[in-house]
């Protein structure tokens, strides 16, 4: 597969967890294989309560502590799911969400160059 063609699949895969774990999918996802690292970055993934809840301070620190632990606790799976994809190991994940403007930003660290990696096969 290309660079293009799994990033196309973790995006798919990103927005399917998302709709099973978190209960809502994004509006737009897109996913950057850059070297090490993937980023994956969703946006109107809030739903109307949610972005009505963000209109205060304290229902903005509520709501990113549900959905950390909503992300922590399906941590594992996603580590899996992204593992199945791109067949690399994953070091870390990192995740926020920007209630302001409705994004959430994953940044996955992999095991190896995964974009040289892909580059290497696509040479052969």
């Amino acid at each position: 597969m290309t660079k293009g063609q799994i990033e196309a699949k973790l995006s798919e895969a990103i927005s399917k967890f998302e709709i099973e774990v978190m209960g809502r999918g994004p509006k737009q996802i897109r996913t950057f294989i850059l070297q090490d690292l993937i980023v994956v970055r969703l946006n109107g993934f809030l739903s109307p309560s949610e972005r009505k809840l963000a209109e205060s301070n304290q229902g903005v620190e509520l709501l990113k502590k549900l959905r950390t632990t909503l992300f922590e606790n399906a941590r594992n799976d996603l580590e899996v799911l992204v593992k199945t994809v791109t067949n690399t190991d994953i070091i870390s994940i990192h995740s926020d969400v920007s209630t302001r403007i409705g994004e959430n930003i994953i940044v996955f660290t992999v095991g190896e160059n995964l974009e040289d990696k892909l580059k290497a096969k696509l040479g052969d």
